[in-house]
């Protein structure tokens, strides 16, 4: 197939934002570092938080400060609003990710704003970032279902894609924020949005809360997406979806990828390595579900 696929690990930032245990800044340079080892190119680090609401992120400016700037790794940093893209720009950050939402009760829950007054704020930072030449990723959380108003209609998703894409995004990520999502939503969802952008332009961010993760990145990639968020090891998760698994492991989606024939440019021999490094930092199990069949495979 020889098709290029990226995969953005979001475990720095979606996987550790909710820990009870608070990694140090060395810490979290280690984990990146040792992703960046094992050929990931494409890294969310952190989020310009208030540290009073997400102290697991507190400090995202001195991480970025002690990691090594070059051409070949993109880092990303999450910003909540506008007050967070002017701290993430003024450290250098050059990929910035902002979130709108597709269910009023979501954005409320998280941001205390509405749908609209979520959608205006995303637009201000994309206008001011294309002035100031940074690059936005513009995540569409609860993409699919929602905990609290269920199923989310397509074309909510869809006239958010055009809104963005005219405001300037670079990339429009769809998320499944809470794992509820099934092969046959993300296909017609995907499939519609690509009718319409190209699918460069599109990415997706799944979680593995029912078993689909996997599956819906399958789904997906036929309808010609090329860009994954991914978390190594399985880290993170929603708080709103009890029972939640996390992210879609990075090491399942690179071996699922790579053996179906597309290339990642990623080494599994030591991103199993970074997977159990991420497991013992975090005093956790990897949830990733090749993690037995890749020890088999890379013993020593």
């Amino acid at each position: 197939m020889g098709v290029n696929i990226t995969i953005t690990d979001v475990g720095p930032r979606d996987g550790l934002q909710n820990l009870s245990r608070i990694l140090s800044v060395a810490e979290r340079a280690s984990l990146i570092k040792s992703l960046i080892k094992a050929g990931i190119s494409s890294i969310e680090i952190g989020s310009f938080v208030s540290p009073r609401a997400v102290p697991t992120m507190a400090d995202t400016d001195s991480l970025f400060n002690l990691l090594e700037i070059n051409d070949d790794v993109d880092y990303f940093a999450l910003v909540p609003n506008f007050k967070g893209y002017q701290l993430a720009h003024s450290v250098g950050i050059k990929n910035v990710v902002l979130v709108v939402y597709a269910s009023n009760s979501m954005s409320n829950s998280n941001v205390g704003m509405t749908m609209q007054e979520a959608e205006k704020s995303a637009i201000k930072i994309i206008k001011q970032a294309k002035s100031d030449r940074i690059k936005i990723t513009a995540t569409i959380s609860v993409a699919f279902g929602c905990p609290f108003e269920g199923n989310i209609d397509p074309a909510i998703s869809e006239k958010l894609v055009d809104k963005l894409s005219d405001a300037g995004a670079d990339r429009l990520v769809l998320a499944d924020t809470i794992g509820a999502a099934n092969p046959r939503q993300v296909s017609a969802l995907m499939n519609r949005l690509a009718e319409k952008n190209d699918p460069q332009f599109l990415g997706c961010h799944f979680h593995d809360t029912r078993a689909m993760g996997l599956a819906n990145v399958y789904a997906a990639s036929e309808s010609g997406i090329r860009y994954f968020d991914t978390s190594i090891a399985g880290l993170g998760g929603c708080p709103f979806a009890p029972g939640s698994s996390g992210n879609v492991a990075t090491e399942d989606v690179v071996m699922m990828l790579e053996q179906m024939g597309y290339r990642t440019g990623i080494n599994l021999s030591k991103l199993l390595s970074t997977s159990k490094f991420a497991a013992k930092l975090t005093a956790s199990e990897s949830s990733g579900r090749t993690s037995s069949w890749l020890n088999s495979q890379y013993r020593g």
